[in-house]
């Protein structure tokens, strides 16, 4: 198992916002790939060589050339700034190991749903789990080369509401995997303002009532 520490980037001293993300999908779609091409240290993972064992539960189709996969979590990092930094959890994609994601969702700001497109039904486990949580994410669709569809098509296959954000990406590629965690902060800012928003309409709608009353005065008192 692979558990070497950074020997790129030192934390600093004045860091003491730790803002946490998690990149779930199903199994192969790029998850460690995308921890691994975006991260600011050697990220630390949980890999191990798949074995004959494992052709009875683990469902290659699509996969036929992946030798290795994750059996716990994969962990990066991202310093934003002198006080913040980002954690990236990756969750593994089996579901032999979807025990393990209640807890990785614990203390989450946000998730990106990594599929690829040529399997879409196992992402829906994913999607399922975040949704029971109530836990706001993005799907990036990871570039395999497959076939291309639609982001009608891969909406209703998904059964994805239209302010979920749905963007294009290619894990192996720092670049395109930052613009990922770009697009997921930027949808969480999003929904932190509409909550916001709705919090001071609400306010004055519920202080009406009690203005009304203060206006007309006191209650005259009953005739004797």
């Amino acid at each position: 198992m692979d558990s070497a520490t950074s020997d790129r980037a030192t934390l600093s001293s004045t860091a003491d916002n730790g803002l946490k993300i998690v990149v779930v999908g199903g199994f192969g779609v790029g998850k460690t790939t995308m921890v691994r091409s975006v991260s600011e240290i050697r990220p630390l993972n949980t890999e191990e060589t798949m074995t004959r064992a494992g052709e009875a539960v683990d469902d290659l189709a699509g996969v036929h050339a992946k030798t290795s996969t994750t059996v716990a979590f994969d962990f990066g990092r991202i310093t934003l700034d002198e006080r913040s930094v980002l954690y990236l959890f990756g969750a593994p994609g089996q579901e032999r190991f979807w025990f393990l994601w209640d807890r990785l969702f614990a203390g989450t700001l946000g998730a990106v749903v990594l599929v690829d497109t040529r399997r879409l039904a196992d992402s829906w486990y994913a999607i399922d789990r975040l949704e029971h949580h109530g836990t706001p994410f993005i799907v990036a669709c990871n570039d395999f080369g497959g076939p291309l569809h639609s982001e009608q098509q891969i909406r209703e296959a998904l059964d994805l509401s239209e302010d979920v954000p749905l963007v294009e990406c290619d894990a192996r590629d720092r670049s395109s995997s930052k613009y990922v965690l770009i697009t997921l902060v930027e949808h969480l800012a999003a929904l932190s303002a509409a909550r916001l928003q709705a919090t001071e309409t609400a306010a004055p709608a519920a202080a009406a009532p009690e203005a009304a009353l203060a206006a007309a005065g006191p209650t005259p008192e009953p005739a004797p």
